[in-house]
């Protein structure tokens, strides 16, 4: 619990790198670790993050600077509210989260599956590849879940599990969609088309959870910058089982498989990259 005794402040930061869902919630994990911290607002749309806290400002600029999202503190002044009545508040939003948190991490864990056992079933390293996407989404929402109210090196130690299990993951796909490329391969298009539109339908419900929040223009705003990357490799698919119809060839399927996957193994540096907060 926070020092009662002492002053609150509040202090306010630009995180500029901070573009999506999966990252405001470790900013919102690294906040959560330091038990001096009363309440936060994450301002998606402008960047920002305002603190309510006890602790030392140097404590939680660095909790934020080792998130390596570019983070700079631009103001500080003492706290002149309630500083009770916002802990109440954040309580309440933390669980109101923590359900869409799990109807998330239930989509994307679902749609995992529906895609790995299609894209194998229809020789498709494009769906493969999409299903690693929704796993790497699923394990940020898994993580955020598992994160509340543990330690910084739990929190630490379950994030950097998510990605080594996307490297290996990804790793997997990449030497499969090479393999593809030299020995070839006949990918199904009706089912690369079909299983990507669900996907499609899957990532659109989950802006539609995303954006029922509270602070739904904000969230609208910086669920579509993140989401947009998991449409585009939808649209990806899709497309690309269009071209597999058109020219009979398994190239487009191969190519939407080697840029879907660079993006997951991208991802599981970033996370593999994060220090203790």
């Amino acid at each position: 619990m926070p020092d009662t005794k002492q002053v609150p402040v509040r202090q306010t930061f630009a995180i500029r790198k901070m573009d999506c869902a999966a990252e405001k919630q470790l900013v919102k994990s690294a906040l959560e670790s330091n038990p001096g911290v009363i309440s936060f607002e994450i301002d998606m749309g402008r960047r920002q993050v305002g603190v309510v806290h006890t602790a030392a400002p140097a404590d939680i600029d660095a909790a934020l600077q080792r998130l390596q999202l570019d983070s700079e503190q631009i103001a500080l002044a003492d706290y002149q509210g309630n500083a009770g009545v916002l802990g109440s508040v954040q309580q309440a939003r933390d669980a109101d989260e923590a359900k869409t948190l799990r109807a998330l991490l239930a989509i994307n864990f679902v749609m995992f599956g529906v895609e790995i056992v299609a894209g194998i079933w229809a020789q498709s390293a494009g769906l493969i590849a999409d299903s690693l996407d929704m796993l790497a989404d699923a394990s940020v929402y898994g993580v955020a879940l598992y994160a509340v109210g543990r330690s910084a090196s739990l929190k630490l130690t379950a994030a950097r599990t998510t990605g080594w299990l996307q490297l290996v993951l990804g790793v997997g796909v990449l030497i499969e969609v090479l393999r593809r490329f030299a020995y070839g391969s006949e990918p199904q298009s009706l089912f690369m088309i079909g299983i990507g539109l669900m996907a499609l339908a899957a990532n659109i419900l989950c802006l539609y959870l995303l954006a029922s929040k509270k602070d739904s223009g904000v969230h609208m705003t910086a669920t579509w910058i993140c989401s947009s990357n998991d449409v585009i490799a939808n649209a990806g698919v899709i497309v690309a089982g269009i071209l597999v119809m058109l020219t009979n060839s398994p190239y487009p399927d191969l190519v939407i498989g080697l840029i879907i996957t660079a993006v997951v193994l991208n991802g599981s540096r970033r996370i593999l990259s994060l220090e203790a907060g």
